[in-house]
């Protein structure tokens, strides 16, 4: 074992949480140590938002050009159908990752962090034995941060290996699956799902739940619903995949069905099953047990400054609980960070943007007309659908049905939540976020010229419905 190491702060694990953390006490002055086992960039960046993007990106311009070469389409002709080279596809999709990888290595380093490489264990709730290629190294730190993440949840009758896989491995594939099954319509499981069938992979998807995304209420989920259903996706509801054997070239998954009372079972033949049911927060294999930490359920808890219930020990993103987004774990590591160097800061923010890449996309920021309803708000809900903007109607992205919707008090119209559904509407995320952080009012959106031709003009459209003053629906 080489010479302790001392350090102020110790940041486990270099997701997008950690790596947010020790950049930011970097940057204050503070000497900061990061440990990370894999890759810098955690899950988000190695292995789910950004490679998925990329491949959600690839299918869609792969399938507009089979569109095109199925029959003339908006005068584009294409004489031959595309074809693809998911290894090539893949092999992209990694050169965007290491860029990104190697980007966070420099903030590290510009910030003067210093990263071991290796895996971490807490001895207790000051020291950590880092395993590393070249030794055992152990540090001592004032203050440690505890950033590990999740990992995907496996179902006991459907463990991963073999044609079952995590997202994980459905990101590496080097090759398509003629037949996928996604188990688990959450937004994981549609957007890969929605991905393979553009690419060319037949696709069937289950659901232990009665709907699709059941994060998200009916109005929104419906046009991705529509999407699946025209495209061919076979979609069971209030189902269970619960168990597979070999089947000729591929497997056969047992699906048990239950529709009210009745319940039967039927085998579907698979190339490969993707298993996409949640994620949980990775306790194991660091050395928690090795700390006196109070838990809130599987998750370590925290007060509104991320604090543990161990003095100087803090917990931020995936492991501290939902929603498990990699923003919502960057804005908790950046407060830390400021805590520990003297700031005065809280973890209050008025809302956290939840974003699903289907086909179209959701967007839900705040309260939903549900969600008001039950903590008993009186609000008022008024929409705008994108068959009347002009910008969508631009880009065939006005016939999905898609719209923006807007929940604001009755009373005084202060805006509670916004949520969108249809095509890149991800990209106005940021204003309708910043529409409740500033406690806009109806009439402060409707007030504000947007430019024209943009999806955005949708927004202070839906806001003008809400008080009565609707130009163009």
């Amino acid at each position: 074992m080489s010479n302790p190491l001392s350090t102020t702060v110790l940041v486990i694990g270099g997701g997008p949480a950690g790596y947010v953390a020790a950049v930011r006490a970097g940057q204050l002055g503070l000497d900061t140590t990061l440990v990370e086992a894999e890759r810098l960039g955690g899950t988000c960046l190695l292995k789910g938002c950004i490679p998925s993007k990329a491949l959600i990106h690839a299918a869609g311009q792969f399938a507009a050009m089979m569109r095109a070469a199925a029959g003339p389409h908006i005068g584009i002709h294409l004489a031959v159908p595309p074809t693809l080279d998911l290894a090539e596809t893949m092999a992209w999709k990694d050169g965007i990752v290491d860029r990104l990888s190697s980007g966070v290595a420099g903030l590290l380093k510009g910030a003067n962090v210093r990263v071991l490489a290796g895996r971490a264990e807490m001895l207790d709730g000051k020291t950590c034995r880092v395993a590393t290629a070249s030794g055992v190294q152990e540090v001592a730190a004032t203050h440690v941060i505890l950033a590990t993440g999740s990992q995907p949840v496996s179902l006991p009758h459907l463990p991963f290996g073999g044609p079952v896989m995590s997202s994980t491995e459905a990101l590496a594939l080097t090759s398509l699956p003629r037949r996928l099954l996604v188990v688990g319509a959450g937004y994981i499981g549609l957007e890969l799902g929605t991905a393979f069938r553009q690419l060319g992979s037949e696709v069937s998807v289950v659901e232990a739940a009665s709907e699709i995304l059941p994060l998200y209420d009916r109005s929104l989920t419906g046009p991705v619903r529509r999407w699946m259903e025209r495209e061919g996706i076979a979609l069971w509801t209030q189902s269970r995949a619960t168990g597979l054997c070999p089947a000729g070239d591929g497997v056969a998954v047992t699906i048990e069905r239950t529709d009210g009372s009745a319940s039967r079972r039927e085998e579907i033949v698979v190339d490969k099953v993707l298993v996409t049911v949640g994620r949980r927060p990775r306790t194991e294999g660091w050395g928690l047990e090795n700390l006196a930490l109070e838990m809130n359920g599987p998750f370590v808890r925290v007060d509104d400054q991320c604090r543990t219930s161990m003095r100087h020990v803090w917990a931020i993103g995936d492991l501290v609980g939902e929603p498990m987004l990699a923003h919502k774990g960057s804005a908790q590591g950046e407060m830390v960070a400021e805590i520990i160097a003297g700031h005065r800061r809280r973890f209050q923010p008025v809302a956290i943007p939840a974003v699903c890449f289907t086909q179209p996309e959701i967007v839900s920021v705040g309260l939903s007309p549900d969600e008001a309803k039950q903590q008993q708000i009186p609000v008022t809900v008024s929409q705008f659908p994108f068959s009347a903007n002009g910008r969508a109607l631009s880009m065939e992205a006005g016939e999905d049905h898609g719209f923006v919707r807007i929940v604001a008090r009755a009373d005084d119209h202060v805006i509670l939540g916004v949520q969108a559904v249809g095509a890149h509407v991800a990209e106005l995320s940021a204003a309708f976020v910043q529409a409740l952080e500033m406690g806009a009012l109806l009439e402060d959106i409707s007030g504000m010229i947007h430019a024209h031709p943009t999806l955005s003009e949708a927004f202070p459209e839906a806001t003008r419905k809400g008080i009565g003053m609707a130009l163009h629906a």
